[in-house]
């Protein structure tokens, strides 16, 4: 064997060259002095590049549609984008080295450090999403910019040092969709955009003058924080006449422009005698307070705590609230209490000021988003469902809550205590729940959750339910309100659990009334809930994400056989309508029977009504890790154990044929 290798060594054989130089060719024309040296070139020009560490000759930067290079996206064994995302890289942008790149569709420069003027972007005219959002660059942009980029779809700038007028040519992009510009120093008018643009932003600027007509059906926030906008969806616009101009101007002479002012509405006025009101109070409590603490220098504002909650030793000046070393003094009661070390974000007075906007009013309470001054959208939870609750008690059970940390947990991060409302602040998740994409309206901009992504949602739904388990074994149900609409998602559908572990801190008469946990048939026969109940929760969430029906169990105030979920699957499978099971509308299933049955097999047995007979969640949670496509034979297999499961129910052997045809 060794002698035969060594002989083609020094006998090289034709073919084998030929076949060789092919190779040598193809990857030549592939990445050779093109892509290979263009971004190595690029990367020189950047300053700080550590991050790039693995950009280098020897190493192609596509295999298919797998990179071999930190940040490039890869097609076809093409380079299709740059990803280079939080890196901390610097400079100016070479926009010639990008331009001689024509397969580059995607550019991410976002949460960097990239300064200077906007490069001529112009140049990459078949560009379909630009992110430089979150550096430091400055200057005006030309109102020619974006013209001919006839392709681009999303473009991100906010966060920068931008000035001057926004350019015009954005409202000539044919299929621009996203536009993002807040947090900079835009001012003049905003284009009138004829196209049909989903999402804008524009807010923390200083733009002024009425919002166009086309962009009136977006959201009030998104132009917040420039004071002289008006115009829907702020308020209405009042045209002021200029003053007259006392010199001697011929009569020819140019008029100067319009000023419009906002008008203030009936409830502004409202809200302005509100607040008098509540400031007059507050000076009078701080009044009260002052007298009291005059007559008993040791005591806490007797307005927001009750003698009892008091710390023993009446000469300790400070308490721990925050694991990570931040310290609550006396004078700070009543103030925003951060969990992740993290004070200089914001205060209370940054949620005051910012721009709100309501994104729901449940029964424990309403959500607000807020934009505060640096950008950052955040969302502020208002319960007043929680006052029965001690003050130490609440303290210390966010304490636990601030100690929690998954990749599929929404972490809290921070929180407002008063006797009669509390505040819990999070991060603000801009592709919305889960309901939302399950039950809001499709298109084709928006289509419905494909099998895929429901599948590695409900993977991430269990690994943060364990977790949980994991970390709060004291409590009868770690999560208590497991549902659709508390499941958030990313731009990746990952999925992120909110409002759960809250059921200590809930006063018990509304938990029984509006918590998931209590729409469960253990609490309806017998009045208990079990670690079993989250289990429940979990088995109505897979049925949900399987049939796209809301279920209407949860629009009532207790458990109903009759409307549960679980019971019209039940019955479907009884009446040989298996295939009516699934969401019409959810699309890539043509492949996936066998997963999809599997996991309708996982849902059912959580949603046995005796609690006993429900698996364990680590149960759960394993089966649906180890979930894999089955062929036909593995399918009647699955089916026979889904009609074992349902033979409590007297359901049919071979009721699945249906969705096997």
């Amino acid at each position: 064997m060794g002698t035969h290798i060594a002989r083609l060594v020094r006998t090289p054989n034709p073919s084998l060259l030929l076949v060789l130089l092919s190779l040598l060719q193809l990857a030549f024309v592939s990445f050779g002095n093109t892509d290979i040296e263009n971004l190595l070139t690029f990367k020189d020009s950047l300053s700080s590049p550590s991050s790039l560490r693995n950009w280098n000759a020897s190493i192609t930067p596509c295999n298919g549609d797998i990179a071999n290079w930190i940040g490039v996206l890869c097609l076809k064994n093409k380079i299709w984008g740059l990803q280079l995302e939080s890196m901390g890289l610097g400079g100016l942008v070479n926009i010639e080295i990008l331009d001689a790149m024509p397969t580059l569709r995607i550019i991410s420069l976002m949460n960097n450090n990239f300064e200077g003027k906007i490069p001529e972007i112009k140049k990459l005219g078949e560009l379909k999403a630009l992110y430089l959002s979150n550096n430091r660059f400055t200057g005006d942009i030309p109102d020619n910019a974006f013209e001919g980029m006839r392709s681009l779809k999303n473009l991100f700038l906010a966060n920068n040092a931008f000035t001057g007028k926004i350019p015009s040519s954005l409202a000539t992009l044919p299929r621009l969709l996203v536009l993002k510009m807040e947090g900079n120093q835009f001012v003049g008018r905003i284009p009138d955009f004829k196209q049909n643009v989903k999402v804008v932003n524009f807010a923390n600027n200083e733009l002024e003058g009425p919002i166009p007509a086309s962009l009136s059906n977006m959201s009030a926030s998104m132009f917040s924080a420039n004071k002289n906008l008006c115009g829907p969806p702020l308020e209405k616009c009042s045209l002021i006449s200029p003053p007259p101009i006392q010199s001697a101007v011929p009569s020819a002479s140019p008029q100067p422009p319009p000023i419009y002012k906002k008008t203030i509405s009936a409830l502004q006025i409202t809200l302005i005698v509100i607040s008098i009101l509540l400031l007059l109070a507050i000076i009078a409590t701080v009044i009260f307070v002052l007298s009291k603490r005059k007559q008993n220098p040791g005591l806490l504002n007797a307005a927001d705590h009750d003698s009892s909650m008091l710390p023993s030793n009446s000469n300790d000046q400070e308490k721990k609230v925050s694991d990570s070393g931040g310290m609550m003094k006396r004078s700070d009661y009543g103030k925003l209490i951060f969990l992740k070390g993290e004070i200089d974000r914001f205060d209370l007075h940054d949620l005051l000021r910012a721009s709100a906007e309501v994104l729901g009013s449940g029964n424990l309470g309403a959500s607000y988003k807020a934009v505060i001054m640096n950008g950052e959208a955040l969302v502020v939870k208002r319960y007043k469902q929680m006052n029965n609750v001690g003050r130490e008690e609440f303290h210390e059970h966010m304490r636990r809550l601030g100690r929690l940390d998954h990749e599929n947990l929404l972490p809290v991060e921070a929180y407002y205590y008063r006797k009669e409302e509390k505040l819990l602040v999070c991060n603000f998740m801009e592709d919305g729940s889960l309901a939302s994409h399950l039950h809001g309206n499709h298109s084709v901009d928006k289509p419905s959750l494909d099998w895929r992504s429901r599948l590695k949602i409900i993977k991430g739904v269990g690994r943060g339910l364990t977790y949980l388990y994991n970390e709060l074994p004291s409590l009868v149900v770690p999560h208590g309100h497991l549902k659709s609409s508390n499941v958030l998602l990313n731009d990746n559908f990952e999925p992120f659990l909110c409002d759960y572990a809250l059921r200590p801190v809930i006063n018990q008469e509304q938990a029984h009334m509006y918590m998931t946990a209590y729409r469960s048939p253990e609490h309806a026969i017998n009045g208990r809930i079990s670690r079993k109940t989250d289990v429940w929760c979990l088995g109505i969430l897979i049925l949900e994400i399987l049939t796209g029906k809301i279920p209407e169990n949860y629009l009532t105030s207790s458990y109903d056989s009759n409307t549960n979920l679980a019971t019209l699957v039940n019955e479907m499978v009884k009446d040989k309508r298996t295939s009516e099971i699934f969401d019409v509308e959810m699309r890539g299933t043509k492949n996936s029977k066998g997963e999809m049955i599997c996991l309708l097999k996982i849902g059912l047995s959580c949603c046995e009504d005796d609690p006993d007979t429900r698996p364990e969640l680590k149960e759960v949670v394993q089966e649906i890790e180890e979930m894999k496509d089955r062929d036909k034979h593995e399918l009647s297999s699955t089916i026979g154990e889904v009609n074992a499961i349902m033979s409590s129910r007297n359901a049919r052997d071979g009721a699945f044929s249906s969705f096997n045809r």
